[in-house]
């Protein structure tokens, strides 16, 4: 059992490419600078190695587009730090690109798409509530 939790939160009208994409990299961002989150390495029995993975489950959350913009809010005033990924993403293809996307917004019009949280387990819960498991 962890005493934190991550959670991702995407739109619920985005295709299945866009769903797997943003899941990417939003996990990513969890991951992303904080090497205690990733496990050992994998190795099987002939002697392969495999990468590392994240060492806690995440669960994958889907919102329509009033409660995914709500939870930004709760993430926001709770001052949460987030993976995220807005709709202007999907129309870049670099990371600088992606950066500068996000920084025309002002962050009561950031058209988000996706959010990522890693935190204490009953804070993620407050802040995602009204979102449902992913199907």
């Amino acid at each position: 059992m962890f005493d934190t939790k991550v959670a991702l939160v995407l739109r619920d009208d985005l295709v299945l490419w866009q769903k797997l994409n943003v899941t990417a990299f939003l996990t990513s961002g969890i991951v992303g600078g904080r090497a205690e989150l990733m496990g050992e390495a994998y190795e099987d029995a002939e002697g392969n190695l495999y990468n590392p993975l994240l060492i806690q489950p995440v669960i994958v959350l889907s919102a329509d587009a009033a409660g995914i913009k709500k939870i930004y809010e709760r993430a926001l005033a709770r001052d949460v730090r987030m993976s995220l990924y807005i709709e202007d993403m999907f129309a870049t293809g670099h990371d600088a690109a992606n950066r500068a996307t996000v920084k025309k917004h002002a962050a009561s019009e950031m058209p988000v798409v996706g959010l990522a949280i890693r935190d204490e387990r009953k804070l993620v819960d407050k802040v995602t509530k009204g979102a449902r498991l992913q199907s």
